[in-house]
């Protein structure tokens, strides 16, 4: 299969529910590729806190994300799912994101039900479009796509707005509008991520976030409850941070290197994880020879 649109759809048909890690860049995309991972997730928190140091507050523009996702999308043959907030805007800048997601390589993006700017899942103060204007927005971008293939996932940020009832209403508006995906954030208990497959029709993603209300689940329970996808946005984020800030207090607190020799990859493995090999053996494929010295 040379499309990863095409990779990612045939994914989802096993009978096992595909599990994308989060990756805010291209090193964890990598590293992830190397675990066995046979899809990841770029999420817009951890890509705004890594490219700007910013957090998930609507500020990370669609042409930042996009060229996050591109350099993600380069950087692994793995498909690679992103998330595309409330699509930057109206259906215009909707389909604009579509094209420009496209364009960067991506497989799949998730559009969120929220008005611009957007909140992170997970805080309070949530506010919504209304669900006409979310749908046009849907079938806007499945209009925009060029490749039939590249997947379109509705997200439905109302369970803390309007709760279960509002959820299954635009959820099932959502799928008739043509969402091939659907993504139900912050489901509050067990009882509610059961239900969610069983009540709304289509296809489902479950979001394990790393904080929030949802509880913690692996990826054969999630299968057996109906669900294809599961993202972990930043549990990769989560632990950069704890270690390199470790790291920093130790070298601050010693004045040395030496405590932390033993927990750190080697810089063979850092040279080896960008590549070096491959672009070492192009340049000697294809430099030119150096310049006779005269006598």
């Amino acid at each position: 299969m040379s499309r990863r649109t095409t990779q990612l759809r045939q994914l989802l048909l096993r009978p096992t529910a595909l599990l994308a890690p989060g990756a805010f860049g291209p090193m964890p995309a990598k590293l992830a590729e190397r675990a066995g991972f046979e899809a990841v997730y770029l999420p817009g928190g951890g890509s705004a806190l890594n490219r700007l140091g910013v957090a998930d507050v609507g500020v990370f523009t669609m042409t930042e994300m996009v060229d996050s996702a591109r350099a993600v999308a380069e950087s692994v043959s793995v498909p690679v799912i992103c998330d595309a907030d409330s699509g930057f805007g109206n259906h215009l800048n909707v389909q604009r994101a579509v094209r420009e997601y496209e364009r960067a390589g991506v497989a799949a993006i998730h559009i969120e039900d929220q008005t611009f700017p957007k909140r992170s899942g997970h805080f309070s103060g949530k506010s919504l479009v209304a669900t006409e204007e979310a749908v046009q927005k849907l079938k806007a971008a499945v209009a925009a796509r060029s490749d039939p293939d590249f997947i379109i996932i509705a997200r439905c940020d109302a369970m803390s707005v309007g709760g279960f009832d509002e959820v299954v209403r635009r959820c099932t508006a959502y799928h008739e509008a043509g969402a091939d995906m659907l993504f139900v954030e912050a489901p509050n208990s067990i009882e509610i991520i059961t239900k969610i497959p069983q009540v709304i029709p289509g296809t489902h993603l479950f979001n394990m976030s790393a904080g929030g209300s949802t509880p913690a689940l692996t990826i054969d329970e999630v299968t057996r409850l109906g669900y294809r996808m599961m993202i972990m946005p930043n549990f990769s984020s989560l632990v950069t941070i704890r270690a390199v800030r470790e790291m920093y207090a130790e070298i601050r607190q010693t004045g040395s290197v030496a405590g932390i020799r033993e927990r750190a990859a080697t810089f063979r493995e850092f040279m080896e994880l960008g590549d070096f090999d491959t672009y070492e053996a192009a340049d000697h494929a294809f430099a030119a020879s150096a310049p006779k010295k005269s006598s």
